[in-house]
């Protein structure tokens, strides 16, 4: 009972995340992308590291054949693109407002309450496979969500959106995490074998997201070799953190 505890306490933390929006009231666009751009760093080597050093470790030690596992990554992988395709959804880390019609806000937030689902599924699924794992995974999706929803209130407010409005909305498609983390626990009290299935999903959908949607907003920016410098810096933090957190196994 404690890894589902666990799981929907984590779930409650990621919705939260969603007020994240408000801190672009706290910065002007040009230091807020500064900012972000270590965040998405950061994150980028979070979910790398989550994904490599955690979910397909425990995916090809938990599921038989290994063949099955390498194809649910790929799968997780091909899932994520279609998703993206079918909603014509993207990802806004850096926020913008010169590029998103009014009709993209609602389409945000679709998107965004789908991928929040996806995420609630993979956090519980996590700690039902192991608590460091869901851990990690937390963690992972911690990261990337901080950056995310700071872009997506971006996109709320462009879209016409009052910042109150935006907050709720962004809160209430961050409720879908909650959501997901049921799904994946009543799946897996019905279905046997579910959560090692949904592991190396996990997996290709972290793999997705940071190479992608999180590394291609690093490669737009035109820096310096300083700040390139210290962007990979961040990119080896994250991995570090994940590392670390193998001491809790």
């Amino acid at each position: 009972m404690l890894p589902e505890l666990l799981g929907l306490l984590s779930v409650l933390v990621i919705s939260l995340i969603s007020l994240a929006g408000a801190l672009t009231l706290m910065f002007n666009d040009k230091h807020l992308a500064k900012i972000l751009l270590y965040l998405v760093s950061f994150a980028a080597g979070s979910l790398f590291g989550d994904a490599f050093i955690h979910l397909i470790p425990d995916a090809m030690e938990n599921t038989s054949p290994t063949l099955l596992a390498s194809i649910l990554i790929i799968f997780g992988i091909l899932v994520s693109l279609t998703v993206e395709r079918l909603l014509q959804w993207r990802h806004c880390h850096i926020p913008t407002s010169n590029e998103h019609p009014h009709p993209f806000a609602y389409m945000n937030l679709f998107g965004d309450a789908v991928h929040n689902l996806i995420d609630g599924m993979i956090i519980a699924g996590s700690y039902m496979a192991s608590i460091p794992i869901g851990i990690a995974s937390t963690l992972a999706v911690l990261f990337h969500e901080i950056p995310q929803e700071i872009g997506d209130f971006g996109v709320l407010i462009y879209g016409g959106f009052s910042k109150k409005r935006a907050i709720r909305l962004n809160l209430l498609t961050a409720m879908a995490t909650v959501a997901g983390a049921i799904i994946a626990i009543a799946l897996s009290a019905v279905i046997d074998g579910f959560i090692p299935l949904l592991i190396p999903f996990a997996a290709g959908n972290f793999i997705y997201v940071a190479a992608s949607d999180l590394i291609p907003e690093l490669r737009k920016d035109a820096c310096a070799p300083r700040k390139a410098t210290a962007q990979m810096i961040a990119i080896i933090l994250g991995i570090v953190v994940m590392a670390l957190l193998l001491l809790l196994e």
